[in-house]
């Protein structure tokens, strides 16, 4: 990480440079060298390094880069349609010195000589935008996959989470950091081919449900979020909703979650209190999660005021937890539970449809089904962890 974070600050300092000096000059060529040196020891390390600009946050292959929280350069990078970077093998300087100088053009407004340019760096560096479609359109090189590709391995992703749930059962704390890192990456490997997927997790022995399920749900949330147009933030924020539903279940026995017959009614009591113990867990640790904290308190609450917990008075629950009640039932049941075999996708969405002015809002249903119409699902299987190699905390 901490190569990664001298080759950025690197390219700051050069197009800074690059803005003052004109081409030729000695400390412009200087600046230049200096960055292209660091990039070729980041290539060495790692192959096809890659770096994505979203809302201040810089991410680092899939990590968010922490010390360049708010990093001026990304800010500008992503505003002129820069939101992703990925250098391959063979970039070379003359290359890179091109690229800065494209890249300087693009944040001043100005258009580049694009031809020249790509004539230059003919796929050694790819960049563009996180949205696929708006790549395409902006003309910029795209560096999504090509159809076909396997999908994304979210093992990194499953982890973060688990080591979540235990900071939250063990110390109390919600990481509020790596929740928001886990929902960027996965919105990253939603935008990794040629058009939007669903990458989904399937859980090989019970004890992954509440990992999976959380990072599916997320996953559902930012793509029903997406389909219906919201902007990137509130598709975020939904995402982070949607990975944060169930932390009640942290304080939730594990006999009592993975049993395999029917809950006995204390057994159901005790179940039936994380959405109470999940909103109050956020509340008290993030106050500023407040969409999050419905969501979690809401998304057992049907449409016809029915559900858990029973609410003193009747009111409509807020259009996030709406939106995920939808995605939580439908992952629930195309997932393989103690008591019974997974659906498929089609029955799931029968039941939605069934269900819908009862328990699901219609409309949500109706876009919702749309979109697992639409757009590709693809769940991977998620190996067990080992015991004797539990993961740290996300750098």
């Amino acid at each position: 990480m901490s190569d990664a974070v001298k080759f950025l600050t690197s390219v700051g300092q050069a197009l800074s440079v690059m803005g003052l000096y004109p081409a030729g000059h000695p400390s412009r060529e200087r600046a230049v060298d200096a960055s292209f040196d660091l990039l070729r020891q980041l290539v060495q390390g790692e192959t096809a390094p890659r770096f994505s600009f979203l809302e201040g946050d810089v991410i680092y292959g899939r990590q968010v880069v922490r010390e360049l929280a708010g990093w001026e350069w990304g800010s500008r990078l992503a505003s002129a349609g820069i939101q992703r970077i990925e250098f391959l093998e063979g970039v070379e300087r003359d290359e890179y010195a091109g690229w800065l100088a494209d890249m300087l053009q693009r944040i001043a407004g100005e258009t580049p000589a694009s031809a020249e340019a790509r004539q230059l760096y003919p796929g050694s560096i790819r960049y563009g935008a996180v949205e696929v479609r708006g790549a395409k359109e902006r003309g910029l090189e795209s560096i999504e996959s090509a159809d076909g590709a396997e999908p994304p391995s979210l093992d990194a992703e499953a982890e973060a989470i688990e080591w979540m749930h235990r900071e939250v059962q063990q110390l109390g704390r919600l990481p509020l950091l790596e929740a928001e890192a886990v929902v960027r990456s996965l919105s990253l490997a939603m935008h990794s081919q040629s058009q939007i997927r669903l990458p989904l997790l399937q859980l090989k022995s019970f004890d992954q449900y509440t990992t999976t399920h959380s990072s599916n749900v997320a996953v559902l949330a930012m793509g029903l979020a997406e389909y219906l147009g919201l902007g990137s933030r509130e598709i975020r924020q939904f995402g982070v909703a949607g990975l944060l539903h169930d932390l009640g279940k942290v304080r939730i026995p594990k006999e009592i979650l993975v049993k395999p017959g029917k809950l006995s009614d204390e057994e159901r009591e005790v179940m039936q209190r994380h959405p109470v113990d999940g909103a109050r867990l956020i509340l008290e640790r993030e106050t500023r999660l407040e969409t999050a904290a419905f969501v979690a308190y809401e998304h057992h609450i049907l449409l016809d005021g029915g559900g858990y917990p029973r609410l003193r008075y009747a009111r409509d629950c807020h259009y996030a937890s709406k939106l995920v009640h939808v995605c939580d039932v439908y992952d629930a049941l195309c997932t393989d539970r103690p008591y019974r075999a997974a659906w498929e996708s089609s029955r799931a969405l029968d039941y939605l449809a069934e269900r819908a002015n009862l328990e699901f809002d219609p409309e949500i249903v109706q876009t919702f089904t749309a979109m697992i119409r639409q757009w590709n699902e693809s769940r991977t299987l998620l190996e067990p962890p080992d015991p004797a190699n539990a993961p740290a905390a996300p750098a």
